[in-house]
């Protein structure tokens, strides 16, 4: 059985497999992002975590040396669904020897499709051949948007970069490529000729990369602009978003069930723009980049709260009143105490155990009534 390290990636490509399905539909898009930074999510993370501890667990099960990834995602749940994908991937190599003796199996593997699309490369989660057939198995361990293995370009990309590296040495036919999301208990696989494959990449793949590269060819706007870094301030998006809110309707004065069928259906990318658009002016006004017509920062809403608990309910027990008094499940809230104990006495009692922090800095109208924020007279980042 041979066996491969994967390479570390540190560095991203501009063309890359993992956004593909945006780049191929939109080709300006690729050389835009590059002007806005790329942050990472809570949930990137998390599924970053669940690709090192999946490609620890198979390394282990293929008996290659390996350490255990430490991460704050570490969980039950994280343990369960990486042990449902690599059960799916043991599964697959199993079946791989029972095909044939010596099955070429790579984990996390880098793999460069340059033939095809210009310093292009990605990383395959797992690659198997055995028997003329490759399989493409790649872990998805998001649960917002369920991923199919159909007409997918990220996986085509990687059985690309694949085919690159071992069609001199075995005759490979078929492609298998499968998406196993674990969270949503989603498992899509599609079979593809590799000349089928070789077909698209040379006809639609090559040409739209080449556009990509530059910065060049039509912006196209749908939904593969969720994740786009600058869905925001996207003109394309914004003029087609445009183009919904000023729908032709006619009389009488009621929109018919008709109309509103229509409006229904353009309701969600209308609300996902208009939230992108807010998030995007929000960020920039808070932290003080730019400042918006109309708009302006202040601090937001805060509540009270205790210091110390133990300290509160000392300090109320101390003054005569039981525990049953000011304990439910936990200590009561602050306006429930300073309704029980009354506003003088809890000033007396409580005045030095509880402290307003700043409100969070919020994006609002100019006719708010609080005053504006200036952050040059805070820390606050």
């Amino acid at each position: 059985m041979k066996k491969q390290r994967c390479c570390s990636l540190g560095d991203h490509a501009l063309l890359s497999a993992s956004s593909s399905h945006r780049w191929l539909h939109c080709t300006p898009s690729a050389v835009l992002e590059r002007s806005k930074e790329d942050k990472s999510s809570n949930a990137a993370a998390e599924g970053t975590a669940a690709h090192e501890l999946s490609e620890h667990k198979l390394r282990e099960f293929l008996k290659i040396k390996t350490v255990r990834p430490l991460s704050k995602y570490d969980s039950p749940e994280l343990e369960y669904y990486t042990d449902v994908y690599v059960d799916y991937a043991c599964e697959l190599i199993s079946e791989a020897y029972s095909r044939s003796s010596d099955p070429v199996i790579l984990v996390e593997q880098r793999v460069a499709f340059t033939d095809w699309v210009p310093e292009g490369f990605g990383t395959a989660d797992l690659m198997v051949v055995a028997d003329k057939t490759m399989d493409v198995l790649d872990l998805k361990y998001g649960k917002g948007v369920q991923v199919s293995a159909e007409d997918n370009p990220q996986l085509r990309l990687y059985a690309l970069g694949a085919l690159a590296m071992f069609d001199y040495l075995y005759d490979i036919e078929t492609i298998r490529m499968t998406i196993c999301q674990p969270r949503l208990d989603n498992y899509s696989t599609c079979e593809m000729p590799v000349v089928e494959l070789l077909h698209w990449a040379e006809n639609e793949l090559k040409p739209k990369a080449e556009l990509a590269i530059k910065g060049e060819g039509e912006f196209c706007t749908g939904d593969h602009c969720r994740f786009c870094r600058v869905r925001a301030t996207c003109r394309a998006r914004a003029d087609r978003n445009f183009e919904l809110i000023k729908m032709d309707f006619k009389k009488p004065d009621l929109l018919t069930d008709e109309e509103m069928a229509e409006v229904l259906v353009r309701v969600d990318e209308l609300k996902r723009w208009a939230v992108d658009v807010w998030a995007y002016a929000e960020e920039e006004a808070i932290a003080g980049r730019k400042s918006w017509g109309g708009y302006k920062v202040v601090q937001g809403r805060v509540t009270r709260k205790y210091t110390d608990e133990n300290a509160v309910a000392g300090a109320i027990i101390a003054a005569g009143f039981k525990e049953e008094d000011i304990y439910s499940v936990s200590l009561l809230g602050i306006t429930a105490l300073e309704g029980l104990l009354g506003k003088k006495q809890f000033k007396e009692i409580l005045g030095d155990l509880i402290i307003k922090p700043e409100g969070k800095p919020t994006f609002v109208p100019e006719s708010d009534k609080r005053q504006e924020y200036n952050p040059a007279m805070t820390d606050f980042k």
